[in-house]
């Protein structure tokens, strides 16, 4: 189970270090609206770039936690479920401006992966 767990949160860290760090300015399928890049996205929600800010680091952090936690278990919980908390807010914007659901998939999946993640590491604690 332990290799499991840290499978997950290797995969779910290096998710949000490629949408935050390599494909940040890029134009993708899932995008918020006709988006094509971030700060578009954040725009089409109503967000201001503070709040793209804001989101932004929070979700860089917990990733970095969820790598650290590899060494230091005691952070995989708080991270996981603080980066669940943020996707749950990413499929509710998703649903605001009336997306299709295919936009929200990989939200939807961050969000299991952490989901996953909490129990695990919940258990083995």
């Amino acid at each position: 189970m332990n290799s499991l767990v840290i499978s997950l949160q290797v995969i779910t860290a290096l998710g949000i270090f490629n949408v935050w760090f390599i494909r940040s300015g890029a134009k993708t399928r899932w995008r918020g609206g006709e988006a094509r890049n971030m700060k578009e996205e954040f725009g089409v929600y109503g967000l201001k770039p503070p709040v793209m800010i804001v989101a932004g680091g929070a979700k860089i952090l917990c990733a970095i936690g969820l790598i650290t936690g590899i060494w230091q278990p005691s952070i995989v919980v708080p991270s996981s479920v603080t980066l669940a908390l943020l996707m749950v807010a990413a499929i509710a914007f998703h649903i605001k401006v009336r997306d299709p659901l295919p936009k929200s998939l990989p939200a939807l999946t961050m969000l299991v992966l952490c989901l996953a993640i909490t129990i695990t590491a919940a258990l083995r604690a």
